[in-house]
């Protein structure tokens, strides 16, 4: 029998290691650098690179055979070197060789770059992810991410987990995944909305960072077919402005949160953090005019989303610009019809360095409204009789959004591919590894 008290293992943080400490560290061979009577051993553990020493005068043991992938424990002495990752090194006094791979890595990881395709890079993921740069995209996602949830939780937002398989998608169409559930039909969800608008009526304000899947053939460098989701809904709005300023405030708190606590790992990426003092918005019909077409288009194509980007820096100084106001045709059946606008929807995008990173919205509050929405839409109002109980049984005004995390990481850190910022990708043409 093993009784187990909750005593864990320490786990080194480079950051505190001062000179002269003695000290034990589990990692990966990174690199070695063989000079003759020293040699340097560059450790890889899940946060760090660790710069160690053998020198053969000072060192009272014989260094084992080691080399590039092999899983080792080292001890020694700690020591001041400014050149070296948080400003000190290891002088060895043991190796102890724990694991060896079976195989070569087939990239060259300990590389600042690693020079290969990015679908090389996608096959050898588990390999790829062990380059420091690679790994450090999705340090910075973290970042991302503990910010929303701090800033989501200090505004009395209630965290919540939905379900990812269900009955209904939420937002229709054929960009749906169909799998059979026990005997009958059944859907990946594209969104938490339905679930997100339940959980106003007892909560107020609730967020979710969950998976989110599309089942969208697309094959460009903006899409995945799963992708993380960062979504929140509100109550008790007075307009879909209340839920964009929300947005923009959760913003600001994050690039100061990430400045913060990850400037390490933004300087390795050496990303640019975006100044958000304000976020301007225009109508959709204000971005028709600045687009210069003379006639109403259904949405924003990619290029329109660069220049409106572009208008914006120049105008306004800012990455950002949020589009209010589409056309009802292209948004969802439970977007709240413009009242003063019949043909446009309270409904917005946020558009950042080129790119549509979010949308949301004002809900349909109201049970007659919806009903009569969805069947406009050529909807059965029978096939979503358990989302409407909230709208029976009475609902707030409300709104929400929906951010796409991989995007918002993409744009942070001027990557070329949506891919980059995803772990392990899901596309049209991908499901492994």
């Amino acid at each position: 029998m093993v009784l187990l008290n909750g005593d864990v293992k320490p786990y080194v943080d480079i950051d505190t290691l001062k000179s002269s400490e003695e000290i034990t560290i589990d990692g990966c061979v990174h690199r070695i650098k063989d000079m003759g009577a020293i040699s340097f051993i560059i450790i890889r553990t899940g946060q760090f690179l660790v710069q160690c020493v053998y020198e053969e005068s000072e060192c009272s043991f014989e260094m084992p055979q080691i080399k590039t992938g092999d899983n080792v424990r080292v001890s020694g002495k700690t020591r001041s070197e400014e050149r070296a990752a948080g400003g000190v090194e290891i002088v060895l006094e043991s190796v102890e060789l724990l694991s060896r791979p079976a195989a070569e890595y087939p990239l060259s990881v300990f590389k600042n770059k690693m020079n290969c395709s990015i679908e090389t890079n996608l096959d050898y993921r588990s390999v790829a992810l062990r380059n420091v740069r690679e790994r450090n995209i999705f340090k910075i996602q973290q970042g991302v991410a503990d910010a929303f949830r701090e800033y989501m939780k200090s505004q009395n937002f209630t965290e919540i987990h939905t379900p990812k398989i269900v009955a209904h998608g939420a937002e229709g169409g054929a960009n749906i995944f169909k799998l059979k559930y026990f005997g009958q039909d059944a859907f990946l969800a594209q969104s938490p909305q339905f679930y997100k608008q339940t959980c106003v009526a007892f909560f107020d304000r609730v967020f979710e960072i969950g998976p989110v899947f599309r089942a969208e053939k697309h094959n460009t460098t903006r899409h995945l077919n799963e992708y993380t989701g960062l979504d929140f809904e509100m109550g008790y709005i007075d307009s879909m402005y209340d839920v964009m300023a929300m947005e923009t405030a959760m913003l600001k708190y994050m690039m100061k949160y990430l400045e913060e606590n990850y400037s390490r790992e933004l300087s390795l990426a050496q990303a640019e953090l975006p100044k958000i003092d304000e976020i301007p918005s225009i109508t959709f019909d204000e971005a028709m005019e600045i687009l210069g077409f003379s006639a109403l288009k259904a949405d924003l194509d990619p290029d329109d989303e660069v220049k409106l980007c572009e208008y914006s820096k120049e105008k306004y100084g800012s990455d950002f610009i949020f589009v209010t106001h589409f056309p009802k045709t292209k948004r969802p059946f439970y977007a709240m019809d413009d009242r003063e606008n019949p043909k446009a929807a309270l409904s917005f995008d946020l558009l950042f360095r080129g790119l549509e990173i979010t949308t949301g919205g004002q809900r349909i509050h109201d049970y007659n409204e919806q009903v009569e929405k969805m069947e406009r839409m050529g909807l059965d109002p029978n096939d979503f009789s358990s989302y409407l109980d909230i709208h029976k049984y009475g609902m707030p005004p409300h709104g929400g959004l929906g951010i796409g995390l991989e995007r918002l990481v993409m744009k942070l850190l001027d990557l070329s591919n949506i891919r980059q910022a995803s772990m392990f990708p899901r596309d049209a043409n991908r499901i492994t590894p």
